[in-house]
Formats: C-alpha cells, sequence, structure tokens
C-alpha cells in the first residue's frame, strides 16, 4: 500500500547525469570556486584534490576563489528516462532541484523541472 505521506513524482522528459564521477564535500573542507553554472544560477564549480562538481554558492562561504564548505552536499544525479516513478526525498526549492529514490532504490539529484506529479 503506497504511503500518502511520500511525494512521487513521474519524469517526464530524461535526465542524464554529467560524465564525471560524483562529489561529496563535507562543512570544513577548503574548496577552489569556479564560473558560475549559466543555466541554473544557485550552482558554482568547485574542485578539490579528489574531484570536481556543481554546488549551490549558497553552501559555501565565499562566492569566488577560496571558500569553506557551510554544508554537506552529494553532487550525485540520477539518470531517469520518461515514465519513471520517483519518490522525492529533498526538494531544493531554491535550486531547482530535487533528490529522488527510483524504484530500485538509486538515489541522486533530479531537475524539477523534469518531472510533474504522480497523482
Amino acid at each position: 500500500m503506497d504511503d500518502p505521506s511520500v511525494t512521487r513524482v513521474v519524469v517526464r522528459s530524461a535526465h542524464q547525469p554529467p560524465d564525471r564521477p560524483p562529489l561529496k564535500v563535507v562543512p570544513g573542507e577548503v574548496v577552489r570556486v569556479g564560473e558560475r553554472d549559466t543555466e541554473w544560477a544557485e550552482f558554482v564549480f568547485v574542485t578539490i584534490p579528489r574531484g570536481a562538481g556543481w554546488v549551490p554558492s549558497r553552501y559555501l562561504s565565499a562566492p569566488a576563489g577560496e571558500a569553506i564548505v557551510l554544508e554537506p552536499y552529494d553532487t550525485r544525479e540520477l539518470a531517469t528516462e520518461p515514465g519513471d516513478v520517483l519518490e522525492v526525498m529533498i526538494e531544493d526549492v531554491q535550486s531547482g532541484w530535487l533528490w529522488c529514490r527510483s524504484g530500485d532504490g538509486r538515489e541522486g539529484w533530479v531537475p524539477a523541472r523534469t518531472v510533474g506529479s504522480s497523482s
């Protein structure tokens, strides 16, 4: 039986993650802040010795140069296809992304604009 307290969405358009390993940053970690994303203005590209990825700028102590991570963030994105049903775990309205779990248990971010209500 479905849990009515769980928000589910249906994928309307496919989403393919970038071709680079996901990155997890943790509070206190020092990152190098690069360019701001032109499509997703909330995000800046950060690099650290073990990798790189897009992180919401509000999770960092500075908008450019060297910054300290203020909140944990995982850049993992979820590959989706139209018709997939996802369980929404986190809705980040400010960035326009949703942290979701797929039917087979995979988790990651998907753009909110690629999904619709399941009802």
